[in-house]
């Protein structure tokens, strides 16, 4: 009875239609394949769940003997349990070839399966070759007796020792564990449930993104106006003035339009965009009141010779030292490269926004990267969150990827998690200033008194009486980011949304995968409700 009253009565809803929905799943074979597609199951991925679970209670257990250790002197037996289960795991993943499956299936999914040698090409779901397993299972045996031998050291260290071998023991227990944890539940592919995983690791990681962006924001907008910072901004912003006017007056470059528009256009790569487009739309004189038709080459040679060999190309832009002499010139201008230019317009507009933020801190007395973040917050929260996950995920990326040539080219989750982590900031730093206004100025002056700084101040006397106050405001966040993560579905990224997709898209199922899909997220979201109800209710004084 006690265990109904903790429950949320929506909770209590869905466990009286759990037997309903149970029913539902197992006796039609429509909603059991609508679900193994929503889910992300594989088939034969059966054979990793034990390796899965086995390396899970490792590292859990690992992590419960540290995070227990606070109450061993009130309850020697919790943390003590930790480490026996930690250490029969141990042994279970080094001495047994439970865990292996589940390495290879890792090794196999995290890989090119177009390009790399390691699995079989053509063959779904992915496998890898006799050699490459026989070679992956070889690594993971050397590494799962090392972390053995680190796990035993590690207890035996922190049980049996104290002073500073305990706390080495305590901190390899922690690094270990920790990062087990987080690779193989946060990192590692999941060939059994890789929709379910991607949508709980995209909304995880832009949870805890858009948490630090907001504390950023909050920071920010708590910097006190000095005179000092007032006078930096200026000599910034007149810097970037300086390079950006630097930039955009460098010599331009000569083109020349020779031949005739009978056909094609030839133009070479590193030609202005700007000019590219004045000869595609006709923005010069005599030009053809229709789209002229362009045609790439490599250099300005290549160009010439399909010029000379009267094919397509009757016309081509180029350098005006390239451009033969013996065709008649239709226009003939000047324009700044694109790297210039693209430099000089950037610096400027920073210059133009740092002046802008610096006139108005001067104007209200404030910092001015107060202002700048009061603007970002302001901006954020007007603009839809579909447009920011497309803004993020195709143009602003396409433009870093260019700006980088090639270089920086994160993948559509990473662009994803960012876009929602950018929209979410805007929301919790408004529920973080809340909450740090609620607590009162005398306690920030009684810390001052007592000797703290303002960092100390903030984490000691500041932030834990915050958080007690915006646990509901952002477990609220939480279950939402957990259901926008359907968004990402745009980006092409397999979550659970866009597996439905898919899925319906192939069966042509009316309702089935629509239904599971709609129960599934109700079941993560109460869940996630349920997760925030226990921590509210465990730093709820009232409660007490």
């Amino acid at each position: 009875m006690r265990f109904l009253m903790r429950l949320r009565p929506s909770n209590l809803i869905i466990l009286a239609a759990l037997p309903f929905i149970v029913y539902l799943f197992a006796s039609s074979g429509d909603y059991q394949r609508s679900l193994r597609a929503i889910i992300g199951i594989e088939h034969g991925s059966s054979a990793f769940v034990p390796g899965f679970l086995l390396l899970t209670l490792a590292f859990a257990a690992g992590l419960g003997v540290v995070l227990f250790s606070r109450a061993a002197a009130r309850r020697p037996r919790l943390a003590m349990t930790c480490g026996a289960l930690n250490l029969i795991a141990a042994i279970a993943v080094a001495a047994t070839g439970v865990v292996r499956p589940y390495a290879a299936s890792i090794v196999a999914n995290a890989v090119d399966p177009f390009t790399s040698r390691l699995v079989v090409q053509g063959v779904t779901p992915r496998k890898l070759t006799d050699a490459a397993e026989a070679m992956v299972n070889g690594y993971a045996s050397a590494l799962f007796w090392a972390y053995l031998a680190v796990t035993v050291l590690a207890l035996a260290l922190f049980f049996f020792t104290g002073g500073r071998a305990g706390k080495t023991g305590r901190m390899i227990l922690l690094a270990v564990n920790g990062l087990g944890l987080v690779g193989i539940l946060f990192i590692a592919p999941m060939a059994f449930a890789a929709g379910v995983a991607t949508t709980i690791r995209a909304a995880v990681a832009a949870y805890i993104l858009a948490a630090l962006l907001g504390l950023v924001w909050v920071g920010l907008l708590k910097l006190d106006y000095s005179r000092r910072a007032h006078f930096t901004f200026i000599a910034i912003a007149a810097l970037l003035a300086v390079a950006a006017a630097w930039f955009l007056l460098q010599p331009r470059d000569d083109y020349a339009l020779v031949g005739n528009l009978g056909g094609k256009v030839a133009v070479v790569a590193g030609t202005p965009s700007g000019m590219i487009g004045a000869v595609r739309y006709g923005q010069f004189p005599d030009a053809p009141e229709d789209e002229v038709p362009l045609r790439t080459f490599k250099g300005p040679a290549d160009a010439v010779a399909a010029l000379a060999k009267k094919a397509d190309v009757s016309a081509a832009l180029l350098p005006v030292a390239a451009a033969p002499a013996d065709l008649p010139v239709l226009w003939k201008t000047s324009a700044l490269n694109d790297r210039d230019k693209a430099s000089g317009i950037t610096l400027a507009v920073l210059a133009i926004v740092i002046g802008l933020l610096t006139f108005g801190g001067h104007i209200h007395r404030r910092h001015p990267l107060s202002i700048g973040s009061e603007f970002i917050v302001d901006t954020i929260r007007g603009i839809p969150m579909l447009v920011i996950v497309l803004y993020v995920g195709l143009p602003l990326a396409g433009a870093l990827k260019d700006a980088t040539q090639g270089v920086f080219d994160p993948p559509n989750l990473a662009r994803g998690i960012a876009a929602m982590a950018l929209a979410y900031s805007a929301y919790l730093a408004e529920i973080f200033r809340s909450g740090i206004n609620a607590i009162p100025r005398g306690q920030i002056e009684a810390a001052r008194s007592l000797g703290l700084n303002g960092w100390q101040t903030a984490r000691l006397v500041i932030l834990p009486q915050a958080f007690r106050i915006i646990i509901p405001p952002l477990g609220n966040e939480l279950i939402a980011i957990l259901k926008d993560t359907s968004l990402l579905s745009i980006l092409s990224i397999r979550d659970i949304t866009q597996r439905m997709r898919e899925f319906q898209s192939a069966s042509f199922l009316p309702f089935a995968p629509y239904n599971s899909a709609a129960i599934f997220y109700i079941l993560l979201t109460l869940a996630a409700a349920s997760l925030v109800s226990t921590v509210e209710r465990k730093y709820d004084i009232k409660h007490r």
